[in-house]
């Protein structure tokens, strides 16, 4: 399988991960403690958001982690379908907490008194959690350019910061108009920058559980590249899915010329054949069936 981290170690990529969620789950814990003290919703909303990012870089430290442990008997694919099950519990949760600040927040808009909201504690805590994103930016920034797992985390990260703009923005309207009601239309802003991640999110869990196709992956490109390899007649039975984010299978039968097989070809087809896809489609892991013309084995549909 891939690394996936093009040019940079492992060790550096886990380590910066791992610092990165350090301060974004300190982050979290401070912005909870400040939206109870400040009565702020918005202040929620971003630590919902926090939850977030800090779900995101869990999942590609797990990521990163898992990939390394090797398959066993039981698991013959190895673990990296746990970053998969730590992804739809992050999209559930989000979910759940974008419905709840939605409720409290149309609650907050319809109370006929405004809230209670200390303007003061909001801004300095949304000022903290700005810093915080802004020094987990600093810190994936070089590395994310050479790993999918840290750039996946940045682009987390980036998301958050404009949360906490957002929560910024909403203290300043408490603290120089009094209008407590701007906390409750932030924390409506950031839900609304929210659920579209956590659905998208959830979508790609249940594609990757249902073991559909990687999202732009094209069979029929796939296929007809293979068919132009010297002595192949045809491809059929065709089946592709991924065990995780970046990490794509595919299986087929080729049928081949009888001449191929009888000079005992087999042997460097199957790495042509592996080569192909691992250069021109980066799958990396690739199982084929070779067949003689005429022997052809066919599970029933013509993939």
């Amino acid at each position: 399988m891939h690394d996936h981290d093009h040019g940079i170690r492992g060790g550096d990529s886990r380590r910066l991960l791992a610092v990165s969620l350090g301060i974004t789950a300190s982050v979290f814990v401070v912005q909870v403690a400040g939206a109870w003290i400040s009565g702020s919703l918005a202040l929620f909303a971003d630590a919902a958001h926090m939850l977030a990012d800090a779900g995101a870089l869990l999942i590609a430290l797990l990521a990163s982690v898992v990939a390394a442990r090797p398959a066993d008997d039981r698991r013959t694919y190895g673990y990296q379908r746990a970053e998969v099950l730590g992804a739809l519990l992050n999209g559930v949760v989000l979910i759940a907490l974008c419905v709840w600040i939605a409720v409290e927040a149309v609650q907050r808009l319809l109370a006929p008194e405004e809230p209670v909201v200390a303007g003061g504690w909001m801004l300095a805590v949304a000022l903290v959690g700005l810093a915080a994103n802004a020094a987990a930016a600093w810190l994936l920034h070089r590395a994310q350019r050479r790993s999918i797992n840290v750039r996946g985390a940045y682009l987390e990260v980036l998301g958050d910061m404009a949360g906490s703009v957002a929560v910024i923005a909403a203290a300043l309207v408490v603290l120089l108009t009094g209008w407590t009601r701007a906390d409750a239309i932030a924390s409506l802003l950031i839900a609304a920058f929210i659920v579209p991640r956590a659905i998208g999110l959830l979508r790609e869990v249940f594609s990757v559980l249902a073991e559909s196709a990687p999202k732009g992956t094209k069979v029929a490109e796939i296929r007809a590249h293979l068919l132009r390899a010297p002595g192949v007649r045809d491809v059929h039975d065709v089946h592709v899915w991924q065990l995780t984010r970046g990490a794509p299978v595919f299986t087929a039968h080729v049928v081949v010329e009888q001449e191929v097989l009888e000079r005992g070809g087999s042997a460097a087809l199957l790495t042509s054949l592996q080569g192909c896809l691992a250069d021109h489609f980066d799958v990396a892991h690739s199982t084929f069936q070779l067949e003689a013309v005429g022997h052809e084995d066919r599970d029933g549909a013509h993939h």
